[in-house]
């Protein structure tokens, strides 16, 4: 583990074995990049991250690992887009993807294996979230692969809702030889659905199957539930290096659980696939939308590797 400087800002990066991760804790807890050394010397991206000339609007940047909290995607109050509405009736902001990306966070353990991250809530999100909690950030390296768990600990008097979730941008394509549509992905849904951005409502998704190219534009923007598995597994067709994600620590995820695919077009050197606790929008339709008790506390954890 090394602080290096970047662009007049101060990064950790770790070397586990043949992986290298980089990382900016302090700002939205957001593991930037991920890479693995191979075996004849070459170099893999398996977390993609963009050449910038400055980190300014960090949290806006397509790459790495944006974490969405308390809420991922688009909330809705009443078709009305950035509101939610609590149990106490209150109207209030939120912005897309939530509060956690964007905002700082107090490094509690760093060391040789990753890191721990306390989010501190400023005025924004005080008055879209304005509960009593503790949400950490934790990541694990290991030499090939990583775990993140999402924790969060009511200390308040009402039970505590969210809906979280990762934005992982994996570098595709990753051989120079290769182009999308090399590339499968196996996602063990019973459910495809949409998300209506005009009203906040879902809808009924594309029919996919089990395995299905990631040149298939029906894939992005796609939410994948009814998971009978929880592991995810996409890589270029008769070759090694698959990427495999594990959605939760159960075999089989809650009902609602959820997988993202999208990309930002056809060209884009990134394909996202994202494992959220639950669909957009949670709080008004209420699907994967999970309350943690006061006193109590709750988990979400992905893995990634590449075996």
């Amino acid at each position: 583990m090394e602080k290096i400087s970047h662009l007049g800002h101060t990064l950790t990066r770790w070397r586990v074995g043949p992986s290298t991760f980089l990382a900016r804790p302090e700002i939205g807890a957001r593991l930037m990049n991920w890479n693995l050394t191979l075996g004849d010397g070459s170099v893999r991206d398996v977390l993609y991250w963009p050449e910038l000339d400055t980190l300014d609007d960090f949290y806006k940047v397509r790459g790495g690992n944006p974490i969405l909290f308390p809420f991922n995607g688009r909330t809705y109050d009443r078709g009305d887009i950035h509101f939610w509405r609590a149990a106490d009736g209150v109207r209030r902001p939120m912005p897309m993807h939530g509060l956690a990306r964007q905002g700082n966070f107090q490094l509690t353990r760093l060391d040789a294996g990753g890191f721990s991250a306390l989010f501190l809530p400023g005025e924004e999100a005080r008055a879209c979230y304005p509960f009593d909690y503790e949400f950490t950030v934790t990541y694990r390296f290991e030499p090939f692969g990583l775990v993140c768990e999402l924790r969060l600990k009511n200390l308040g008097k009402v039970p505590l809702p969210w809906s979280a979730g990762h934005h992982f941008y994996f570098t595709v394509p990753w051989s120079q030889d290769a182009a999308r549509r090399d590339y499968l992905i196996r996602i063990p849904a019973a459910q495809r659905l949409r998300h209506d951005f005009a009203t906040g409502q879902l809808t009924p998704g594309p029919d996919l199957q089990t395995d299905e190219s990631l040149a298939n534009p029906a894939l992005v923007d796609t939410l994948h539930t009814g998971l009978h598995s929880s592991t995810v597994r996409f890589g270029e067709k008769g070759r090694p290096g698959d990427v495999v994600l594990r959605h939760g620590n159960a075999a089989v995820p809650p009902a609602d659980a959820t997988l993202v695919t999208w990309t930002g077009s056809d060209d884009a050197p990134y394909y996202c696939v994202e494992p959220w606790m639950g669909p957009p929008n949670a709080p008004e339709h209420q699907r994967g939308l999970h309350l943690v008790p006061p006193g109590g506390t709750e988990t979400f954890a992905v893995s990634v590797a590449v075996p």
